[in-house]
């Protein structure tokens, strides 16, 4: 199965919690560098989301802009089946699924439907297996 990837997020860690949308990010074992997660928890380094979650919510009548799920990267494959070891590529970085995103009482902010919408549907975390390098827009997503 192979996709791309579509849009790409990172969070300052500023009084704000500024989302920037590059495009490229640079990766590593700790993360996504200039991430305010950076190097906190390699094991929810990077949070990757499906267009399919917000199609979801789009069916649903929920309107949500495209990083309102906190993901970092967004891509149009749907990975959601995949389980914790799977090995995916994106770009020429390896990612390793570590588990799926639980959901947090933020989305319930966005809307009180969101959580149950999208329990199994809101994303996957991911770490670096590859050493440094570097994911941009458009990158291929090889599942």
């Amino acid at each position: 199965m192979q996709g791309k990837v579509v849009k790409i997020f990172i969070t300052k860690d500023d009084e704000n919690k500024t989302r920037l949308t590059p495009q490229e990010i640079q990766v590593d074992p700790e993360g996504i560098i200039g991430d305010k997660f950076y190097a906190k928890d390699n094991q929810r380094a990077i949070l990757i989301t499906a267009t399919d979650s917000y199609k979801l919510t789009q069916e649903n009548n929920i309107n949500l802009e495209t990083g309102s799920l906190g993901e970092n990267l967004l891509i149009d494959i749907n990975p959601y089946h995949l389980t914790p070891g799977s090995r995916f590529i994106v770009g020429d970085t390896t990612l390793e699924i570590t588990q799926n995103c639980t959901l947090c009482k933020g989305l319930s902010t966005l809307n009180a439907q969101l959580p149950k919408l999208l329990k199994n549907d809101r994303g996957i975390f991911a770490k670096v297996v590859s050493g440094s390098s570097i994911i941009k827009i458009g990158d291929t997503v090889e599942i």
